[in-house]
């Protein structure tokens, strides 16, 4: 019987430790970019375990149809949380881009 891989949950947003805004450049990961590469990932990871369940129930190799409904589900979930946290980063971005200074 295969065993599916739970979700990881999100990290916690931690604050910046002591610097000036600009010292960010563009080779160091920010946390943003951490938190949409982990999700990317998983929703790949979901993805690889539900067509790794649906062809060992296609072939006769599993024997509880319930495992490959699971992880169906978990890969549902995983991208429509992706698209979710998508959806409102635009939307965070576009707010930011109407204030004027």
């Amino acid at each position: 019987m295969m065993e599916l891989q739970p979700i990881s949950p999100l990290r916690p947003l931690q604050t910046e430790s002591a610097g000036t805004v600009g010292e960010t450049t563009k080779t160091q990961p920010t946390m943003f970019a951490d938190i949409f590469r982990s999700m990317v990932d998983n929703v790949r990871q979901t993805d690889a375990a539900k067509n790794q369940a649906e062809y060992a129930l296609a072939t006769g190799q599993l024997d509880n149809p319930a495992v490959a409904s699971v992880a169906a589900t978990q890969a549902e979930l995983s991208l429509s949380l992706l698209v979710q946290m998508r959806n409102k980063a635009l939307d965070a971005y576009s707010e930011l881009m109407r204030i004027s200074l």
